[in-house]
Parts: structure tokens; C-alpha cells; sequence
């Protein structure tokens, strides 16, 4: 898909030096450009842009235990707060900040930067995503945040976040399942494989308790689904396409310069069918796959 003019040239070389910069805080405060300083810890307060909300307790006290006998190796990154002056919000290091307090540190080293909300979402994301911190939920709910407040399409996301489109398309479904099955994969006592065989089934709360009571793995779970178990749909003809497929089978098919149909099945299995008329497209699609065509 290709970007609109305002995201262009211009936004990818912005994307890319935000993501820079999020590489600079994972390794190191002398590669992060921005005014270095010592700010006190109540000056500091966390970001509501911050998609991650959970944080587990024994690893917040291991990381304070390691503050505590080594210092805080990597400074967190903050900007100004834009409300209360004298103040800073975090962009990036939440975690730290929390571990830093249970440690008693008073002051801690930071690096400030002038940014806007979007940046710091980009920033908030990108960083956590880095460093696997977000549960799937709180992914996908990064990822909303930026499609519907600040315009993103899912193709610009993933280049900001380094995954594929299909990544970014897969984790926003999750967001279609109930709230209380969304809870349950927030905290971790379902995986977002699990969660993903049940999208779209009208028995999916039933479901996860069931995964849950009978410990199933995600093949247990789409074996299940597969065997027919009722969720209300029979009868229907065929499953309805959501919006991501659609878009897939139009990429693929302007891409092949062949009818390409995608037929989506439990979980996250399915069939794919490129459609040719004669032998010679036959053969063009052998070549493609093989990458002996040029």
C-alpha cells in the first residue's frame, strides 16, 4: 500500500529516526540526541499515551534490587510536561522510573526531548513492542490509538514497529473479542494464539473457560473449533470477509496480476487460491514462487 504524500519521503525518514532513537534507549544514552539532565523522581510522572499498563511485581523488584547495587545503567527518555511546568512525563522507561522509586533513588538521569502526543505514542510502542513488554491486548491497543486518533494506516504502522502487516492486522482483531476474553489474555492466562481461534465465535467466553479448566494448547483449541463445535453459525453459507482479507487479496492479486482468494478457516489456518486461465499463467506462477522469474 502506498503512503499518501503527507506520509511519504518525509514521514519515512521521521519513522525511522523515532525508531532510531528507541534503538538509542535500549542501548545506550550517548547514541539518544536530547538535553541530558538529573531530574527528581516527583518531578517525573507516567504517560496516559502509554499503551502498557501492567507491570508484574517480582520483575519490578528484581530490576529495583539491580538499581539498587548498580545504579540505573540507561536513562529514561521524558519531555515536559505540557501542563504543569517544572514537571516531565515519560515517553519511554515507565518500568525503570517505578523500579527507581522502590529503590529510593531521589533523582534519576533522564533525557529530555520536545515532542508532540504522537511521537510519544510512536515512541511508547515502538519500545515496548522492542522489548516484547506489552501483552497482546495492550498491543493492539497501541495500534487503534494510532489509527483512529492520529490517522495511521496498518501498513505505516509496520514499518514503524518493524513487523509485517499481517502482524499488526492479526493483533487488532483481538480487539473484536468480548472484554472479559480480552481480560483473560491480558493476564496471561490465555495466549493470543488461543484468543485468536476464537474471534468471531458467539460461544468464545465459554470457549476460553474451557481452554482454561482443561490446560489446552492452541492446536488442542483449533482442532476443537475445526470439529464443529456450535457456535451459533450454521447454516451460514460462508464465513463474511473482514476488511484486512479483502485488502491482502487485492495486494496479491495486483501483485500476481492474478485472481488471488483468500478462504480463511479456525484459528488462524486457511486456504489460498491463485486462479489461472491457461498453462503459460500456470507456468508464470511456478516461476514467481521458485524466484526463477525476472
Amino acid at each position: 500500500m502506498a503512503m499518501k504524500a503527507a506520509g511519504g519521503q518525509e514521514g519515512s525518514r521521521r519513522e525511522g529516526a523515532i525508531a532510531a532513537s528507541v534503538s538509542a534507549v535500549a542501548g545506550g544514552a550517548e547514541r539518544l540526541e536530547g538535553e541530558h539532565k538529573l531530574v527528581a523522581l516527583d518531578r517525573i510522572k507516567p504517560s496516559s499515551l502509554n499503551p502498557r499498563r501492567d507491570f508484574n511485581p517480582d520483575d519490578l523488584a528484581e530490576l529495583s534490587d539491580s538499581i539498587r547495587s548498580k545504579g540505573l545503567v540507561q536513562p529514561i527518555l521524558v519531555r515536559p510536561d505540557p501542563i504543569a511546568g517544572g514537571y516531565f512525563e515519560i515517553v519511554a522507561g515507565e518500568r525503570r522510573w517505578r523500579a527507581c522509586g522502590q529503590a529510593g533513588l531521589h533523582r534519576i538521569p533522564c533525557v529530555v526531548r520536545d515532542l508532540t502526543d504522537k511521537e510519544v505514542l510512536e515512541f511508547a510502542i515502538i519500545e515496548n513492542v522492542q522489548r516484547a513488554d506489552l501483552n497482546s491486548i495492550e498491543e493492539a491497543m497501541g495500534y487503534r490509538e494510532l489509527i483512529e486518533r492520529f490517522h495511521y494506516s496498518q501498513e505505516q504502522i509496520s514499518e514503524i514497529i518493524g513487523k509485517s502487516r499481517s502482524h499488526v492486522a492479526n493483533t487488532l482483531r483481538l480487539l473484536r473479542l468480548p472484554d472479559s476474553v480480552q481480560a483473560l489474555v491480558q493476564m496471561g492466562r490465555l495466549t493470543a494464539g488461543h484468543a485468536r481461534a476464537l474471534i468471531g465465535r458467539d460461544d468464545a467466553v465459554t470457549l476460553a473457560e474451557r481452554i482454561i479448566a482443561d490446560d489446552l494448547n492452541v492446536r488442542a483449541v483449533e482442532a476443537l473449533v475445526q470439529s464443529g463445535v456450535d457456535d451459533g453459525s450454521k447454516g451460514r453459507s460462508a464465513r463474511e470477509k473482514d476488511a484486512d482479507t479483502k485488502a491482502f487479496e487485492k495486494e496479491l492479486t495486483e501483485a500476481l496480476g492474478l485472481k488471488v482468494e483468500i478462504k480463511r478457516g479456525s484459528g488462524e489456518s486457511g486456504n489460498m487460491i491463485i486462479k489461472y486461465g491457461n498453462f503459460d499463467q500456470l507456468e508464470y506462477i511456478r516461476m514467481r514462487l521458485t524466484g526463477s522469474y525476472s
